[in-house]
């Protein structure tokens, strides 16, 4: 097992790693000069007195040989001795050579190169390393700020990246079979060969992922490696013998991530930021995260009221807490005015009073759910009842898709005051939501029970509080295939097999979202389209070669 001691770093002045040439020789010829010698017992130099006066060139490239000749000797403490802090020196050098397991060290090319822009009042000398270490050899380029005292005595600036350029607190180097970490883990898709990092949509995911999640497999690698203060690998330096890399397995779905990365760019979108996401429905894994813009991933962070994507919670409530059933009536009126708000329908939606629950839905007529919503799921002012739905049923709440990935959590807030009263029962007011939490309320209902959606495999799934009843389940599978089939959403979808639909439009500013989410017999999906003019005309086409391709 290799051994590694910790390193404190002192100061500051963390170096820039550049290439640099490795010719080398073994520096010799000590200097002894009084002016020129380092600090400690018995040197003269006072780290209290810095001047703020680089020191000449030739006496600072002078102090520096006198410290490397030392290093190479091996003499850590009379090297530190060059140093303005002698003790903390002497056990960096110490550990550096224990850590890398070190049998013969020596500079190269030593020369100064004009005065540090990191340390104040000092000559920057730069310098190559070759060192002998566990494996085979190392070589690198490095440097030291060379300061003097008011009184003229000049010392090396000591802080870790002596040692190596940008070294931290609490960082030390190890040489030999590779640590946990230090050799990065591959994420990959569920097949647990395709290498997630090639889908530009999921580069942040591959990274966070890679940080946060714990590897499998791989085999043995040898070579250097920055460590934590716990042997924790950090950073590969350089690798004599590279095993297998371990990966971190995820529920991603290699092909349908391709079909989505095309989907997001569809010519019909115009370039709009779209964001889409599609889950096994069966066992909420998430099969592809898909998204365009400049706005972050709009697929699981895309938080935008949903529009009428929330009537299939809207629907629920009423079914389960109003007793409602399809065939209940919901009449679509031009307008309708609740808590001295006038609320309209999206164009082309008719009249219709004598409207069913499940017509209403199908062509999404605001004032049925409006009109519903209001009369049947608010009490004595009390509007939480689908805030309750989305919760309890839904399994609304704040998840974690694993490997620290972030989400944001949609809102449905349970004191709803004023026109948000009759607003939120059509996916408006201060409902918000992600394409992510969309695509779970698809296939909750094709599933007749939510599934937490996750990223990794075995990650744990809260669980909603009531499953959904199979009654409800039927009746929101019923309206949304005729939404697919006859309604909104049939321009696009109308003529798939086992497809239910809902779409939605959202005003937000002085633009409108386009939304849509969808289920067939195995994914659920939905997508967001930042300006859209409707969701059929903007989110479906990307939820439809999504679903074309299962």
């Amino acid at each position: 097992m290799n051994r590694t001691l910790k390193i404190g770093i002192v100061g500051s002045g963390a170096l820039i790693l550049v290439a640099g040439g490795v010719g080398v020789y073994t520096v010799v010829g000590k200097v002894t000069s009084a002016n020129v010698v380092g600090g400690g017992s018995g040197r003269g130099f006072d780290p209290g007195a810095v001047s703020s006066s680089p020191p000449p060139d030739g006496k600072a490239a002078e102090l520096a040989r006198s410290f490397l000749d030392e290093w190479s000797r091996r003499e850590f403490a009379d090297a530190a001795n060059y140093t303005d802090v002698p003790d903390t020196a002497s056990l960096a050098l110490q550990g550096y050579a224990k850590g890398l397991h070190l049998s013969g060290v020596s500079f190269a090319n030593v020369r100064v190169a004009g005065s540090s822009v990191v340390t104040r009042g000092a000559k920057k000398v730069t310098f190559d390393v070759t060192a002998q270490v566990a494996g085979g050899e190392w070589t690198y380029p490095s440097a030291v700020a060379v300061v003097q005292s008011t009184e003229g005595v000049l010392a090396v600036h000591w802080n870790d990246s002596v040692l190596y350029p940008g070294l931290h607190a609490g960082q030390s180097l190890t040489a030999g079979k590779l640590p946990p970490g230090a050799v990065p883990a591959r994420v990959v898709a569920e097949d647990g060969k395709t290498d997630l990092s090639m889908f530009p949509s999921l580069q942040d995911i591959v990274s966070t992922l890679s940080s946060n999640a714990k590897p499998v497999g791989g085999s043995t690698s040898r070579g250097i490696a920055v460590v934590d203060a716990k042997g924790r690998g950090i950073k590969t330096l350089k690798a004599f013998s590279m095993g297998r890399p371990p990966i971190i397995k995820t529920t991603v779905d290699a092909r349908l991530q391709s079909v989505a990365e095309d989907a997001v760019k569809d010519a019909h979108l115009h370039g709009k930021p779209t964001g889409s996401l599609a889950l096994d429905w069966r066992t909420g894994h998430i099969l592809a995260v898909a998204h365009t813009g400049d706005d972050g991933d709009l697929a699981i962070n895309g938080i935008k009221s949903p529009g009428s994507t929330m009537k299939i919670i809207t629907s629920a409530a009423l079914i389960d807490q109003a007793g409602l059933t399809p065939s209940s009536p919901a009449p679509c009126t031009d307008s309708l005015t609740a808590k001295s708000q006038i609320f309209h329908n999206d164009p082309g939606v008719r009249a219709n009073p004598g409207s069913t629950l499940a017509e209403g839905f199908t062509v999404s007529c605001n004032t049925s759910f409006i009109k519903d919503g209001f009369h049947y799921l608010v009490q004595n002012g009390n509007a939480s009842a689908l805030h309750d739905e989305a919760v309890n049923v839904f399994g609304m709440g704040s998840w974690s898709i694993g490997g620290g990935v972030a989400t944001s959590d949609p809102s449905i807030p349970p004191d709803v005051e004023g026109g948000d009263q009759a607003a939120q029962f059509i996916g408006q007011g201060k409902v918000t939501a992600t394409p992510l939490f969309m695509a779970s309320v698809a296939a909750t209902v094709r599933n007749a029970g939510f599934k937490q959606p996750i990223i990794l495999p075995g990650q744990h799934q809260e669980a909603a509080p009531h499953p959904m009843s199979a009654r409800t389940a039927g009746y929101l599978q019923l309206m949304m295939r005729g939404v697919a089939t006859s309604g909104t959403a049939a321009p696009r979808l109308g003529g798939l097999a086992g497809v239910g639909a809902k779409t939605g439009t959202a005003e937000e500013g002085v633009h409108t979202n386009g939304w849509m989410t969808a289920y067939n017999s195995r994914i659920a999906v939905a997508a967001l389209v930042e300006g859209g003019s409707s969701g059929v005309d903007s989110a479906g086409y990307a939820v439809r070669r999504l679903l074309v391709d299962r």
